[in-house]
Formats: C-alpha cells, sequence, structure tokens
C-alpha cells in the first residue's frame, strides 16, 4: 500500500498528508481550496483537482471532513470515492462523525467492494504535525492490521476498538472527556486568577499532581495568554458534543455534566466564538464571572 489519497487538507488533515509523504508514500491531495493543495505539493505530495481523480491509483483513501454531511458528500454519489476507488482500497475515515453514520456508510462501502475503517483521531493540530494523534479504529480487524502502517505514519497510539462504528464511539466518549477538562481548567484559572495568585507557577505545579492532564498542558497557557488560535475549533466541539448527547439519549445514558458543558459550549459558538480554539470556552467563564477585559 504505497499510494494514498487524503480529501481534506485543513488543520489536521494537511498535517497527516505531509506526514505521510515524509513516510515515503505517495500521497494525492484532494481540497476544496487550491492553496492547501498547493501547500502539500510543495512538501513532496500531489494534487487532485476532483475526488474522482484523486482516488484513482489509491491504495489507502483517508477522508478528514468537518462532519457527517461532508463524508457522505465525499464518498457517495456519482463523483464519490465508493463509485471511484478501485476494488479492495481500504477506506480510512479519520472524520468525528455520528457512530450510526459510520457503521451505514461502511456497510455501503463493503457492498461497493471497499474496506472501511472509521478512525477518527485525537491530540489536536500540534498533535497532528508532532504525527503523535491517537486514533480509535471501528471496523474488520483484518483491514486495521492491512492499515497499520499507514496509521503508524500519522498517529502513535493506534488501538482497534471494535467493529463498524466503534471509533466514532470512542472519539464521542473522547469529546465528553475533552469539554469537560477544558471547562473546569478555564473555571479553576478564572478561579486563581480573582485571587491574584501566580498562575505560571500554579498551573505548574497542579500539573504535577492528579488534577494533571494533556488539557491542562497543552490549553493552559493558551489561557494565561488570551491566545486562542485554533488548533481545535469550538464549532468543531459543538458539533461532537451534539453527537454525544445523542449518542447517550439513545443508549439511555445519563450525561448531565456532559449535558451542562454541551451547553456552554453552544452558547459560546451562539456568542460568535465558534472559529476559536476549544479552549476558547474560557472567554464565557470569565464574562459568567464578571471580569471580561481584566
Amino acid at each position: 500500500m504505497t499510494n494514498v489519497t487524503v480529501i481534506g487538507l485543513g488543520i489536521m488533515g494537511l498535517p497527516m498528508a505531509k506526514n505521510l509523504v515524509t513516510a515515503g508514500y505517495d500521497v494525492v491531495g484532494f481540497n476544496r481550496s487550491q492553496d492547501k493543495i498547493d501547500q502539500l505539493v510543495e512538501a513532496g505530495g500531489k494534487g487532485a483537482s476532483s475526488v474522482a481523480e484523486s482516488v484513482a491509483n489509491a491504495d489507502v483513501v483517508i477522508t478528514m471532513v468537518p462532519d457527517s454531511p461532508d463524508v457522505e458528500g465525499v464518498v457517495t454519489g456519482e463523483d464519490g470515492v465508493f463509485a471511484h476507488a478501485a476494488q479492495g482500497t481500504v477506506w480510512i475515515d479519520a472524520s468525528s462523525i455520528r457512530p450510526d453514520v459510520a457503521a451505514r456508510l461502511s456497510r455501503e462501502a463493503v457492498e461497493h467492494g471497499l474496506r472501511p475503517l472509521d478512525a477518527p483521531v485525537s491530540g489536536g493540530e500540534q498533535g497532528a504535525i508532532d504525527a503523535v494523534l491517537s486514533i480509535m479504529v471501528g471496523g474488520e480487524a483484518a483491514d486495521f492490521e492491512a492499515a497499520r502502517p499507514v496509521l503508524e505514519a500519522v498517529g502513535k497510539t493506534i488501538v482497534h476498538v471494535g467493529p463498524a462504528g466503534s471509533g466514532q464511539t470512542v472519539k464521542a466518549a473522547n469529546q465528553l472527556i475533552v469539554a469537560g477538562n477544558i471547562q473546569l481548567l478555564a473555571e479553576a484559572v478564572v478561579f486563581l486568577e480573582a485571587y491574584g495568585v501566580d498562575t505560571d507557577a500554579a498551573l505548574k505545579v497542579l500539573g504535577g499532581g492528579l488534577a494533571g492532564s494533556k488539557v491542562l498542558d497543552q490549553k493552559g497557557q493558551k489561557m494565561l495568554d488570551r491566545n486562542f488560535d485554533p488548533g481545535f475549533r469550538l464549532q468543531l466541539h459543538h458539533k461532537d458534543m451534539g453527537i454525544v448527547t445523542s449518542a447517550a439519549r439513545e443508549a439511555g445514558v445519563a450525561v448531565p455534566l456532559g449535558a451542562i458543558v454541551a451547553q456552554l459550549v453552544a452558547a459560546t459558538v451562539n456568542k460568535g466564538d465558534g472559529g476559536l480554539d476549544h479552549s476558547g470556552l474560557f472567554k464565557l467563564v470569565e464574562e459568567l464571572s464578571g471580569r471580561s477585559g481584566r
């Protein structure tokens, strides 16, 4: 499997495609905006002008697009992946979408002779750049093993978690945990600042104890600096929290804290901050505390 196509060259997809080039794969990229394709070409990859063209010679196709309708739009229809990829092609959907949609598209892919895996990732933009993503994979075990070398070129922790749709279910749980951690970290920072504590020192000592987490390590300084340049946009986490709360309701599972955080994420997005990094939840905590602009 030497020919890899990456469809969706955004914050996550482009660095993943570049890392595949670095690993020695022949990489073809397709994206709605040409500038991202140009960046991949500059890194040693190739560009395509359509989905059909991009998958023509692919052994592996990776899709990395924002939401369930975007994945469906790329893979189904006359111009989609299913219609133009060769029999036996491994399709890896690295997007974060609804588990039920992932399972349904997996069945359709099999009907077209493809080998589908739902393989959403965690680690944000920096994790994608450093090729240390955590990847949770649903699908057939044999297809997972066939795709493992490709996944190892973009990730570090790569685990087969069950049949089709399982990867997306685990990703939903991941997003639930991350959103809750970000919200509590934001509340803690505003609390510390209200008492005039040396926040750099405080986060250092908190990070060395039971309160330590990757969220604290990666998002704490962004909050202190008020730097919310997106590594993972709030509008995407808003979408993911909708997946979590909907799937939990369908399963009859109570997620009371998750539901509250989902509402806080929604409020932040509705205020016009959806383009910020998800650490931008901090802004709403400041506002609710009457400390905006201090």
